[in-house]
């Protein structure tokens, strides 16, 4: 039997799970910045050109994304948010929480179709979410 005297645990709070994905916008050559409002399901603008980016908000801890357009791996970064202070997004300084993250994704010369983005919290409850949207 050992007695442990002294001992510190080491006590973290456990992430938070996915509560929100969201595509903010889509950027192209062809439309500039295109902001997508909630409920919309497709862009208002035609995106074309080789660089066209599209950024989604995730709120929670994933376990690993999976974004494909029209059933093709998308590729991007990822960014931690830190916080939503007057509605907007802010970047994380050192010893602020992490409270979700902000994807750039990259489109890679594809031109139009429909964007998923999926991902599963990696804690209880384990649910997963889902967003779409159809760019023309």
């Amino acid at each position: 039997m050992a007695l442990f005297l002294g001992a510190h645990t080491a006590v973290a709070a456990s992430a938070p799970p996915l509560t929100q994905l969201k595509v903010l916008k889509v950027a192209s050559p062809s439309c500039g910045v295109e902001n997508i409002e909630e409920g919309q399901t497709q862009t208002r603008c035609d995106h074309n050109g080789p660089n066209i980016t599209v950024y989604v908000l995730e709120v929670g801890y994933g376990r690993e994304a999976h974004v494909v357009l029209d059933g093709v791996e998308v590729n991007g970064t990822r960014t931690p948010v830190c916080a939503f202070k007057n509605g907007n997004l802010t970047s994380c300084t050192p010893g602020e929480k992490t409270v979700g993250y902000l994807y750039a994704l990259d489109l890679a010369g594809k031109q139009q179709g429909t964007l998923t983005f999926s991902n599963t919290s990696i804690n209880a409850p384990g649910n997963s979410l889902s967003t779409q949207l159809y760019i023309k």
